[in-house]
């Protein structure tokens, strides 16, 4: 029996709509990685870029569990020297919410061209609105 190897003009994608709304955010972030990577699909291929779309409301309601409220931070650095910028999550959750689980997805990806390609597929917004009603992104649960 031979093996099934995608090609990328054969990829089917489908949106999907995921509310963040009280979830854990390691816990969503690791299957909407798993769903932006394709892993979800019988036809997987790891050189291929497989996965759906996926647009993620209420970013600014995910949880996270201990005291990472007050000691996770986001370093940013900019090239310069003393160029690195540090902010706690409550800043961060503050000002850009969706950027905590934007962030934590990128972390969970590739670290090559397709890992850059999978994160185009994602779209994280804040609040409970999004842009994507024409796509008609399926709801799903995680």
């Amino acid at each position: 029996m031979k093996s099934y190897v995608a090609k990328k003009e054969e990829v089917a994608r489908s949106w999907k709509l995921v509310d963040a709304e009280g979830q854990i955010l390691g816990r969503l972030a690791s299957k909407v990685a798993m769903i932006l990577m394709g892993k979800t699909k019988p036809t997987y291929t790891p050189n291929v870029d497989t996965g759906d779309y996926v647009v993620i409301v209420n970013a600014e309601k995910v949880k996270v569990t201990g005291n990472k409220e007050l000691k996770k931070e986001y370093d940013r650095f900019s090239g310069y020297p003393g160029g690195r910028k540090v902010s706690s999550y409550a800043e961060v959750l503050e000002r850009h919410p969706e950027r905590i689980l934007t962030n934590a997805i990128r972390l969970m990806l590739p670290k090559n061209r397709l890992g850059k390609e999978m994160l185009d597929k994602l779209k994280v917004y804040a609040g409970p609105e999004h842009n994507h009603s024409a796509q008609k992104p399926e709801k799903i649960e995680l």
